[in-house]
């Protein structure tokens, strides 16, 4: 599946809930789900700045493909950022710099941020979108 068709699906899932609590309960849920960071990747260097919460994100690539993994001290923006981390996990590099990275605004959980969480969740939309293309950087030379 392309990541426009990825985007599509859970645009598409996320309507089929019909109210915003509903699909708030379905992201809260999912964070639930997600493993914890184990505690030596919480550390400094893997801190996302700007949030009152904290978030720590980590790159991968193995495989020929990016992987990436967040924590938070608060669920909300755990379920956030692991959104967006799930949502390019698995792909190449190309795939991930030839997207919008502003699926978000479409899914309709940005506008039940504050002004914070929305910059903080950018820079890990960002910080995906710098990896990506640093991984294709020594391809192209």
């Amino acid at each position: 599946m392309t990541l426009p068709e990825k985007e599509h699906r859970l645009i598409a899932e996320l309507a089929s809930l019909p109210e915003t609590q509903a699909r708030l309960a379905w992201l809260i849920e999912n964070a639930r789900q997600r493993p914890l960071l184990p505690p030596e990747l919480r550390v400094d260097a893997n801190r996302v700045e700007g949030c009152l919460s904290a978030l720590w994100f980590v790159p991968e690539f193995r495989d020929g493909r990016c992987w990436f993994r967040t924590e938070s001290d608060s669920l909300f923006v755990k379920a956030m950022a692991g959104l967006i981390c799930d949502f390019y996990s698995g792909r190449t590099p190309e795939e991930i710099t030839a997207h919008d990275p502003g699926f978000l605004s479409k899914i309709g959980f940005s506008h039940h941020l504050t002004p914070t969480r929305r910059n903080t969740l950018g820079r890990v939309g960002a910080r995906i979108q710098a990896f990506a293309a640093g991984q294709t950087a020594p391809a192209r030379a």
